[in-house]
């Protein structure tokens, strides 16, 4: 079965942080380019970062530049997440453009 596995959410204080993990069962991340969305309730699904094949090239939403950081290793993708907010709280999704594969979340609370 393909697919993409994320993991490393949690509940954190704000200030906090946490490190995002997405791995691929059946498929290969590498010489792709990847992406990570989060999707909160009554929101449209928001992309927060693009990493290029190589990692390269990195881009990220104005709401999170400065604080997160993706990164690629090995069969692995990494989301950095620093100075965590309320409103980040949400469900955070990695993705495959090519063949459109999806994880199927990991939920990242903000809360004191």
């Amino acid at each position: 079965q393909m697919r993409l596995v994320e993991s490393g959410g949690g509940l954190v204080q704000p200030g906090g942080s946490l490190r995002l993990s997405c791995a691929a069962s059946g498929l290969t991340l590498e010489h792709y380019n990847m992406q990570w969305y989060r999707q909160t309730p009554g929101k449209e699904r928001e992309l927060v970062a693009h990493i290029s094949w190589d990692g390269g090239n990195i881009t990220y939403s104005e709401s999170v530049k400065g604080r997160f950081t993706a990164s690629r290793g090995g069969t692995s993708v990494f989301l950095q997440m620093n100075s965590l907010k309320p409103e980040d709280t949400g469900t955070y999704f990695c993705a495959r453009p090519a063949g459109n594969f999806w994880g199927q979340g990991t939920q990242v609370t903000v809360s004191s």
